[in-house]
């Protein structure tokens, strides 16, 4: 059977999140759920015209999707639907990129269409449009989507997709976000007819050949800052964690059936990790133009360590995580311009002085490794936060708190 991406997105939003969406942006459940059902279609037919657009907007969504794919957002994803500042500007800068000047439109339509403020109309939007670039990367993994393949893909979609919008907003989102235009990519051309007046009319219409390739690295920088933000020095949920005994394990509810892989690097090296596992993520994001974020921005992306152990009220790393610290010290060689700062977080349990110093001595532990492995020059600086940083109460369940207690690595510059 083929995959359907719509029945799949619709799937994902229950009667709980739709309650909770409710609460959250004090509105009628039934105005929620039948706002979202107009949001899905609408969402995914902007990307799909957006990849149709060009081929370098196809690529760039297929990378942005892949790391949403990644995130582990649709396993939380609840938690995308708690009202969070952060999350909501993040998600509407991503939405804006999709739809451009057209997204005022497309959110006052959808407030219209279901009865809500037109800002719950934008907050939802923001909430679910992370969730459907999810969808998409996951389904582009499994299949070895390219960027021409994605884009067919979604175009073969663009039936369903149209049919899926809502009556009352379908005659006026099909022609706003140009669905009607979605189309197979243009097989590739020799340079000689790609110079010549064979450009497509739209490269030549909207004359932003030399733009594309900067705005698109913008929606990069956007998406990366949304899935991989925390809480001013903050934390993003992950996988390595320290109990409150003191011990750094890995928490095998988050990492479910891990998937091994080679992360390629630019020196040729090749390291052994777990598909989104930090080796990965840390790798992409250190291929991006990070530096663009400045300071401020950086001191808010964390990547967790997912195989970082210590011995029991100690901060002595144990003998099998020495792999991936031997991983992060030959990710470093091979961008020697790079430079990181480590950080130490527990959750609201115990003590919290004892708990601020167990985390400074992992992170500085940490440090030390790095050193020894002649990366240390790269290494700016190492802190324990405690649980300053975390989001739980004490007395919340321990499938809560578990995604406050982690080590983690921040690039800066």
């Amino acid at each position: 059977m083929s995959f359907n991406i719509l029945d799949t997105l619709k799937s994902l939003f229950s009667d709980e999140i739709v309650s909770k969406a409710a609460y959250t942006l004090a509105e009628n459940e039934t105005s929620i759920s039948k706002a979202i059902s107009g949001i899905v279609p609408t969402i995914l037919g902007g990307i799909a015209a957006k990849a149709s657009s060009s081929d370098h907007s196809a690529g760039t969504i297929l990378q942005l999707a892949r790391f949403a794919a990644g995130s582990g957002i649709l396993s939380n994803l609840t938690d995308a639907f708690d009202g969070h500042t952060n999350t909501l500007s993040n998600g509407w800068e991503i939405l804006k990129t999709i739809f451009s000047d057209k997204l005022n439109s497309v959110t006052s339509a959808i407030a219209n269409h279901s009865n809500i403020q037109e800002s719950s109309s934008a907050s939802l939007m923001s909430m679910i449009a992370p969730a459907t670039l999810s969808v998409i990367g996951q389904h582009a993994q499994q299949t070895n989507l390219d960027a021409e393949g994605l884009t067919n893909w979604l175009a073969s979609q663009k039936s369903d997709i149209i049919n899926a919008i809502p009556g009352g907003l379908g005659s006026s989102l099909t022609g706003l976000l140009g669905l009607s235009s979605i189309r197979r990519p243009v097989q590739s051309q020799p340079s000689s007819v790609l110079n010549g007046d064979e450009r497509s009319s739209d490269e030549s219409a909207n004359g932003m050949k030399f733009l594309l390739p900067l705005f698109l690295g913008i929606l990069a920088v956007i998406l990366l800052i949304y899935f991989f933000k925390g809480c001013k020095e903050g934390v993003k949920d992950g996988s390595a964690y320290q109990d409150t005994t003191g011990v750094v394990s890995k928490d095998a509810t988050a990492i479910a059936a891990p998937v091994s892989i080679k992360v390629k690097l630019p020196n040729g090296v090749e390291l052994d990790a777990y598909k989104g596992g930090i080796e990965d993520q840390l790798v992409t994001f250190l291929m991006t133009d990070y530096a663009k974020l400045g300071e401020d921005s950086l001191k808010n992306i964390w990547f967790d360590f997912d195989n970082l152990n210590f011995k029991l009220n100690s901060a002595e790393i144990t003998p099998e995580s020495q792999h991936q610290i031997d991983n992060i010290a030959a990710i470093l060689k091979a961008f020697p311009k790079s430079k990181i700062k480590i950080g130490g977080y527990t959750d609201k349990t115990g003590n919290e002085e004892l708990n601020r110093k167990l985390s400074g001595e992992r992170a500085s532990a940490v440090k030390t490794a790095l050193e020894k492995a002649t990366v240390g020059a790269q290494v700016t600086a190492a802190e324990g936060y405690g649980s300053d940083f975390a989001k739980y109460a004490a007395d919340a369940p321990e499938s809560d708190r578990v995604k406050d207690r982690r080590v983690s690595v921040s690039v800066r510059i």
